[in-house]
């Protein structure tokens, strides 16, 4: 189901009016009401989706938070709504999905409100990393962010080769 759920988002995404392409590393602060500032360059790239709001979850793999404009989470919601419900494993999946998922807006000023119980999750007390990601942004501890990436960045080169080694662009080039 893994690669079918990523192939159907792919296509999707390929498809889609609004191409969302977020990446780039930029450290930010959280304030003492919880807010934070959505980086220029993410506003941005977000421009034409601004207004339609934000969802933001914990990231299931790790103890970081994942932000999501709306659209790519409307898409992502549609894959998990198709599961059985009259399944106990597909009950669990989306119970555990869904726990914790706001909606957020920017304000005036490009803020955002991160509530206590995510800041709890993914240890965030003032200092962090927001990492685009392609579809979404990965809302991080500085400093955790900065030890994931010393510790996982040896596994890059087999990550590559693994998961897009053999795999050659539409044209075949």
């Amino acid at each position: 189901m893994g690669d079918l759920f990523l192939h159907s988002h792919k296509n999707f995404l390929a498809h889609h009016l609004i191409m969302i392409n977020l990446f780039g590393v930029y450290e930010s602060t959280v304030d003492a009401k919880g807010r934070v500032m959505l980086p220029s360059p993410y506003r941005k790239t977000l421009e034409k989706v601004l207004e339609e709001g934000f969802i933001i979850k914990q990231n299931v793999f790790r103890k970081s938070l994942e932000f999501f404009p709306l659209q790519t989470w409307n898409e992502i919601s549609q894959h998990v709504g198709k599961l059985n419900t009259f399944l106990k494993a597909n009950q669990e999946l989306i119970t555990l999905f869904y726990y914790g998922v706001r909606s957020v807006e920017l304000d005036n000023n490009g803020r955002f409100l991160i509530v206590k119980d995510h800041l709890t999750y993914a240890g965030i007390k003032k200092d962090i990393v927001l990492s685009g990601a392609n579809d979404r942004i990965e809302i991080w501890d500085k400093r955790a962010y900065h030890k994931y990436i010393k510790d996982n960045s040896d596994n890059l080169e087999r990550l590559m080769e693994e998961r897009l080694g053999g795999k050659l662009p539409e044209n075949g080039q």
